[in-house]
């Protein structure tokens, strides 16, 4: 259950699933999936998968679909695996993880949830 707040179009820099965590690109018109907890994640990519080089909406605010890759708790920060994927952010101390933002349910690895797009950091 989806309720998005602000929709941006972009163009796609590689394939993008759906349900995907995305970063800027190489300009600012274009993203790739998120790889990484560090990255600087600015929204969803949650309807459909997208080809290289296709526009592609990117969920920036409100509530998106992500494709999880790990166990994840209600209430949590949520941030990317190396595919793209939400997981439960949990950084070592003194460690900052990029968040999209909170799950609004509990999952497992392949489940797909909602999650409160809000992107920020999260140091432990």
């Amino acid at each position: 259950m989806s309720n998005q707040l602000l929709t941006k179009a972009f163009l796609a820099g590689g394939a993008i699933p759906a349900g995907s965590l995305v970063k800027f690109g190489a300009d600012d018109n274009t993203v790739v999936v998120s790889a990484a907890a560090a990255d600087a994640h600015i929204g969803v990519v949650e309807s459909f998968d997208v080809a290289s080089g296709e526009r592609c909406d990117v969920v920036m605010a409100g509530i998106a679909e992500v494709k999880i890759g790990g166990g994840i708790t209600r209430g949590g920060p949520v941030t990317s695996n190396a595919s793209g994927q939400g997981v439960a952010a949990a950084p070592a101390a003194g460690t900052n993880n990029g968040v999209i933002g909170r799950a609004l349910a509990s999952g497992v690895s392949g489940d797909v949830i909602p999650v409160l797009v809000v992107p920020g950091t999260f140091q432990g």
